[in-house]
């Protein structure tokens, strides 16, 4: 058989393969939902108000910052000295119904009533508990109680009482018996202290807090 005369075969069929048509980014994000920014104004809005209620508490309810006004507590205490107030026993008190009474020494803050120039809130030292009959004398002020009936000067007998370097120089005699959930308060500057010696003692009801500490001026930083 001639070879020559073999019919040709046919060429095997390429097919021109598909190359995929590439994507062209325009560089630009999708536009946002509209609500996204009323969203996103909303969750400040909350957070702000959240953060709003928390320091309200705080302060009406935990502690408080309070600036000195006048010479009565001096030397403990000077005019514009910077102060926390520990609000947070009082706040319990309030809560289970029973009175909050400071310790003997303790220094508070207090509403008080009847002033010359009308509501204050006042800085003073307890100096005397429910129970106590408190006399002073010649400016010196003595406690007589069940544990001491033959009285004791806290003045001369507590720590604070090295701060106490001159006291009421009145004469004469004066008393008071503290009853219940009532506290007898002092300033340690007693020459220049409006205090229970004028208007008599404190009820537990108008107590504020606990000073807890001294945050200014810097230099004297003191916790109490």
């Amino acid at each position: 058989m001639d070879p020559n005369n073999t019919p040709s075969q046919p060429a095997p069929e390429n097919p021109t393969p598909t190359i995929p048509t590439p994507v062209v980014s325009s560089g630009e994000a999708p536009e946002p939902q509209k609500n996204e920014g009323w969203h996103n104004v909303a969750s400040t809005i909350i957070v702000l108000a959240v953060a709003l209620l928390v320091a309200v508490g705080l302060s009406s309810f935990v502690f408080q910052s309070y600036e000195v006004s006048g010479p009565s507590m001096e030397t403990t205490l000077n005019n514009n000295d910077r102060l926390i107030v520990w609000k947070l026993p009082r706040t319990w008190s309030k809560i289970t119904g029973h009175a909050y009474i400071p310790h003997r020494g303790d220094i508070i803050i207090f509403d008080q009533t009847g002033l010359p120039d009308g509501e204050k809130q006042l800085i003073k030292r307890v100096v005397g508990l429910p129970g106590d009959r408190i006399v002073v004398q010649d400016g010196m002020l003595t406690v007589y109680n069940q544990a001491h009936p033959d009285g004791y000067q806290p003045d001369k007998t507590m720590p604070y009482g090295s701060v106490i370097t001159d006291t009421e120089p009145e004469t004469g005699q004066h008393e008071w018996v503290i009853g219940k959930d009532q506290v007898f308060v002092c300033g340690d500057n007693r020459p220049d202290s409006l205090d229970s010696r004028t208007f008599g003692p404190v009820s537990s009801k108008q107590i504020i807090g606990k000073l807890e500490l001294r945050v200014a001026p810097f230099s004297d930083i003191k916790r109490f």
